[in-house]
């Protein structure tokens, strides 16, 4: 038995992170026993736990979260440790984990400084020192404006990147805490300490508008390294006056535009050393909230390219943000230029799709041998365009570094269907893309901006991909900081730099309700939902507010919003918005928020404020099915997003004439996806939930055009924006708006995970869980694991050859489920802890391919299913051989009502007879078969 992965805040041993709360997490591993006995956590200022400061004990402690109540003093290490004793009566003890403040209130030292106003190049900062006497620690506490890298004896610190991150620099600017105590264990007395600062989001280029200077014009930076002593003396050296800098060799930073490294860029230039000014910075210092960017993962290079247009291109197989680095052998005055693009047009390099930005690095060499990268930007793309380069070509000289937070992936998703294993990663690489810091909508044209209603949608789904609790805390900080100077709005989009204010639109601004919701149900932190909930309520209140200065109709029917964006039942398939009404949208997420805020209320023990949210709901609810609604409960909102956003709320007067409202819309669409950011990232699961399980895994699977497959089948290795992305000769369809890697669309993936393995929580954390998979022949089969906060969920399923299936079930220890199987007989059962196998005989054949309901455009690559047609119903074969889109998209059961075009019964039964009988061997006979002939 084992005590593990003991976190504070959602981090592993966090150094200078902003503690508004204490809140430690553990799990508990390599034991028999189903939960925990009795639980001891204790903090002490010792790594010994000499002196505990404090204890809590009790058989109840939550593993997803206790809150630790104790004062807290700057600069100082806390050690935590967890005890457990299980229901089998074994004890283990936890190795000591840890969590160190910064400096909290403390005063700084240190001031900001900055250069003289001429000089208007990137600069370094350099201070020297000495520590004669022998240090027992040493920290350093630095910001730096736009970003930084430090460096001390010419080594750099830590391994992160684009520090100190984005934040509105307005109000708030981080710092990092950096412990620098083996960097003097050495016995050196004399030190130096570089900080070389780039623009960033501070003062590049940032922004719909593309404007730079955004935050601020001046580099700053400050900072303050402490050192103690062995003889219990200490010393801080903070940045002021005495502080040194010169140029440095970047001679460009732009987040946007990219970067310029001239090794040359001094020579035959005075570039002596000057003192530092001192300068004042408009944010207030903060702990650190970001977590870690790191370099993640290395990508090699796929192939060298020399297209038609005489180009050296790099193709790394994979869309992903992040930059190439190469060892350069160049010589002095080469200059090597690196073009970043998504797609090639033509078998040419092509960024046009990248608007304004310019997303370019150049290199001049002054001879030296050397590994070079990026040090102030990121790119998005897979191609990378290579001018300049002097001597052979070589593609190990080139690496790709994949960026994203340091977030642990807790998801993984293995199937039958080499295209729902593309989705996948698919969708997992658009998250890591767009988790730099804080979650965008795309890395890499001119905007990659925090887009609230992207988070909105793909939350679920990233929280079971990847432990998203302290990344997710991050962006809610700075929406929280946002929402505070909008009277309750939370923006659109962050940061705001519309002059007119923020964007204030339902679906984008429900994620104050959304985001906190998923993460208690995925994460069960109850101190991180009560720190969210003034969030909550601030929003439904802003929308009450609002509603109510115009005569309170309870619906949220006004305002400009975004509604189904990129919906293909716009006015063209084009437009920006879809067709269903964003009136009745915005009214339904109003009540879905409202409902939200009471629920949390709730669990929160706010009893009156629960009560006063669950009237309301009732209200708008009323309002909704009174505005929208005939009075026999037919939905006015004739659209697939208008029946689907109606089932996912729960809206409605009878729940039969909705589904069958969209059973009829689907039809009229002749089974096409119409659905933009509202519909489509919940349409499978929402059929799937509502007794339409085989048109969800039709939406999923169905290889025209719209949809997921589709995307793949022209080589996405990301999720587009838009469903037609790129045409079907290969050609980008327009360069307005147009993002290969935009994560909203891959919210389908949550459906993987809810519903086709079937893994649900029942009670936050997925302490306990309801397993109900779904399957289907033309998966085979799924395997499925999710890591909670309390271990790793199972779940596997199998269609035998012989129609036997196989499923098997882990649950983690601590929590419980409640097991369905599918087409089986026996009803649910609940289990504990442990590992399950269920072998038997479904009660439907889930070997064959088709059903009743198929349609036939499914069926005409299949020759054994085209004979049958043929030989049973030349009058049908007619029909189909025809290319009607109508008529394709008839089935069986739609056929039976055809009578009236000669079709007859007995004809209808033969054909349901054999075509649902056929089987994948039938399948791969026929095409034996048909290829020999």
């Amino acid at each position: 038995m084992k005590v593990s992965n003991v976190k504070i805040n959602g981090i592993l041993n966090p150094l200078g992170y902003l503690m508004e709360s204490v809140n430690c997490s553990w799990k508990v591993e390599d034991t028999k026993a189903a939960k925990q006995k009795s639980v001891k956590i204790e903090a002490a200022k010792d790594l010994k736990f000499e002196n505990i400061i404090f204890q809590k004990e009790g058989e109840a402690l939550c593993q997803t979260g206790e809150v630790l109540d104790f004062a807290l003093e700057s600069c100082r290490r806390y050690f935590i440790r967890v005890t457990v004793t299980t229901d089998l009566d074994e004890t283990a003890v936890s190795e000591p984990a840890f969590f160190e403040t910064a400096k909290l209130d403390d005063e700084w030292t240190g001031k900001w400084i900055t250069t003289e106003d001429a000089d208007t190049f990137h600069p370094v900062f350099v201070k020297e020192f000495s520590a004669e006497k022998q240090v027992s620690s040493a920290r350093l506490y630095i910001s730096g404006l736009g970003l930084f890298i430090a460096s001390l004896n010419g080594k750099k610190l830590g391994e992160e990147v684009l520090t100190p991150y984005y934040s509105n620099y307005h109000d708030e600017i981080q710092y990092i805490t950096y412990d620098l105590t083996d960097r003097f264990a050495e016995g050196q007395t004399k030190h130096e300490l570089k900080v070389s600062l780039g623009n960033g989001w501070y003062k590049g280029k940032f922004g719909l508008a593309g404007q730079a200077e955004n935050f601020g014009s001046r580099f700053q930076m400050i900072a303050e390294i402490h050192l103690n002593y062995e003889d219990g003396s200490s010393e801080v050296i903070g940045t002021d006056e005495s502080w040194l800098y010169q140029g440095t060799d970047t001679q460009l930073s732009d987040i946007y535009d990219g970067e310029t490294i001239n090794r040359l860029l001094w020579d035959g230039k005075e570039n002596e050393m000057k003192q530092a000014v001192l300068a004042k910075a408009e944010g207030t210092l903060t702990e650190r909230y970001s977590l870690p960017v790191m370099e993640m993962e290395e990508l090699r290079v796929k192939d060298v390219i020399h297209t038609p247009a005489g180009e050296t291109v790099l193709d790394f197989g994979q869309n992903f943000a992040g930059y190439v680095s190469f060892h350069s052998k160049q010589p002095r005055g080469a200059k090597v230029v690196l073009d970043f693009g998504e797609i090639l047009q033509n078998g040419n390099f092509y960024n046009d799709n990248y608007r304004a930005a310019k997303s370019q690095f150049t290199y001049i060499s002054d001879g030296r041998e050397e590994e070079v990268k990026p040090q102030f930007t990121y790119f998005g793309f897979r191609y990378v365009r290579v001018t300049g380069w002097q001597g052979e070509l070589k593609a190990e000289d080139f690496t790709g570094k994949a960026l994203y937070s340091q977030m642990k992936v807790t998801g993984k998703i293995e199937t039958g269907h080499t295209g729902v294993n593309q989705l996948f990663s698919n969708t997992m690489w658009g998250q890591k893309s767009n988790s730099i810091d804080f979650p965008t909508d795309c890395p890499q044209r001119d905007e990659r901006l925090g887009w609230t209603g992207d988070v909105q949608v793909f939350s679920g789904t990233a929280s079971y991909n990847m432990d998203t609790a302290a990344f997710y805390h991050k962006f809610l900080h700075d929406l929280r900081t946002e929402q505070k100077k909008y009277d309750g709005i939370v923006p659109g989009v962050i940061p705001v730099l519309d002059p007119n204010g923020p964007i204030f639109s339902s679906i984008w601004g429900d994620i104050a309700t959304f985001l906190p919701t998923v993460l208690y149900e995925h994460f069960g932190d109850k101190s991180a939902l009560e720190a969210s909930y003034p969030m909550m309520k601030d929003w439904v209140d802003k929308i009450t507010k609002e509603d109510k200065a115009r005569g309170q109709k309870f619906l949220y029917d006004f305002g400009n919003q975004l509604g189904d964006w990129l919906a293909l039942d716009g006015r063209t398939e084009q437009s920006m918005k879809g067709g269903t009404d964003e009136y009745y949208l915005g009214s339904c997420y109003y009540a879905m928020s409202v409902k939200k805020t009471a629920d949390a209320a709730a669990i929160l023990r706010k009893s009156e404020e629960e009560a006063y949210y669950r009237e309301l709901y009732g209200k708008i609810k009323e309002a909704i099915i009174r505005e929208y609604y005939t009075e026999t409960g037919r939905l006015s909102i004739d659209t697939q997003t208008g029946y689907i956003i109606a089932l996912y709320s729960g809206i409605y007067k009878d729940k039969s004439r909705v589904v069958e409202g969209l059973k009829s819309r689907l039809y009229k669409d002749c089974y096409k996806l119409k659905g933009g950011f509202a519909g489509a990232p919940v349409m499978c699961r929402v059929l799937a939930e509502n007794g339409l399980e085989e048109e969800a895994f039709y939406f999923l699977l169905q290889k025209g055009y719209p949809g997921w497959m589709h995307c793949i089948d022209l080589g996405a290795t990301t999720v587009w924006e838009r469903w037609n992305s790129v045409l079907d000769n290969g050609m980008i369809s327009g360069v307005l708006m147009n993002s290969l890697n935009h994560y909203s669309f891959g919210s389908i993936v949550e459906y993987l995970y809810r519903d086709v393995a079937g893994l649900k929580a029942l009670e936050p954390g997925f302490k306990k869980a309801l397993i109900t998979p779904l399957m289907n022949q033309k998966l085979k089969y799924m395997k499925m694991s999710y890591e909670c906060g309390y271990g790793t969920y199972r779940v596997e399923w199998e269609i035998k050859k012989d129609g036997n299936v196989h499923v098997a079930v882990e649950v983690p220890f601590g929590c419980s489920a409640v097991v369905g199987l599918p087409f089986y007989n026996g009803g649910t059962q609940e289990v504990a802890a442990g590992v399950y196998a269920y072998d038997y005989k479904p009660s439907t054949d889930l070997r064959c391919l088709y059903t009743k309901k198929t349609l036939f455009k499914d069926m005409m690559q299949n020759p054994k299913a085209l004979e049958i047609i043929d030989r049973i119903s030349p009058l049908l074969q007619h029909f189909l051989s025809s290319g009607d889109e109508e008529f394709l998209n008839e089935s069986l059961m739609t056929l039976q009502g055809m009578s009236f075009l000669g079709f007859s019964e007995e004809e209808i039964e033969k054909l349901a007879l054999e075509l649902t009988a056929l089987d994948e061997e039938q399948e791969e006979r026929g095409s034996r078969n048909d290829r020999l002939l």
